[in-house]
């Protein structure tokens, strides 16, 4: 499960993505999906916190999400395990305890 919120801040759109439970191919698909639909694909931020379990291609799309500049939230051993084996980029500040 996911969902995508938009904030946005002196003018920039920032897109929230949260995503709750399994990331497997349908979830991962539809994440695609809506980023590549969005306006800013390129002002992302991406919460982890949530995941209890991450498919292949659950991988893959969160490796091209951080290859096209989003950044993570974790707030857990598992996601932030996930972040750091994919080198993904932790968002500072928002909760996650990545030092």
């Amino acid at each position: 499960m996911f969902r995508i919120d938009v904030d946005e801040e002196d003018g920039k759109a920032t897109i929230r993505i949260k995503i709750a439970g399994r990331l497997g191919t349908e979830c991962a698909e539809e994440v695609r999906h809506q980023v590549l639909s969005s306006r800013d694909p390129h002002r992302l931020a991406v919460d982890l916190s949530e995941v209890t379990f991450i498919e292949n291609s659950g991988e893959e799309v969160l490796s091209w999400l951080g290859n096209i500049g989003a950044r993570f939230i974790s707030d857990g051993f598992y996601s932030l395990g996930i972040c750091e084996r994919l080198h993904l980029p932790i968002l500072k500040g928002n909760g996650s305890r990545r030092r």
